[in-house]
């Protein structure tokens, strides 16, 4: 039996949201902010970016609904919006692990 297609809306807001994630940076700091907020100059000292880099990423996944900035006396913390997001990376995680395992079995079985 087959799937029902995705209507064009839903299909753009996938991609829209998925290429929020396209970015090894953006991954980074999704993993960085699960535990606990952060600010972007905390971003930033633990990936070693500069800071506007660290608010050019953070504003991509902010548009993206992914994070959320919260006000606390002068600073401003980032946090998950959806703490599901974690488990949707980890997921994918697995996926391409399975994949690559199925690629190492493909190259050893053709070597003679």
């Amino acid at each position: 039996m087959g799937t029902i297609p995705l209507p064009d809306e839903s299909a753009h807001l996938y991609a829209y949201l998925c290429a929020g994630l396209a970015d090894p940076t953006r991954i980074q700091i999704l993993h960085l902010l699960e535990d606990e907020p952060k600010n972007v100059n905390t971003l930033a000292r633990i990936l070693g970016l500069s800071q506007p880099a660290v608010s050019r990423h953070l504003k991509i996944l902010r548009e993206r609904g992914l994070v959320r900035a919260k006000r606390h006396k002068q600073a401003v913390f980032y946090e998950l919006n959806d703490p599901r997001i974690i488990d949707a990376l980890d997921l994918l995680r697995s996926i391409i692990r399975d994949h690559l395992q199925t690629q190492a079995q493909v190259l050893d079985t053709d070597v003679p």
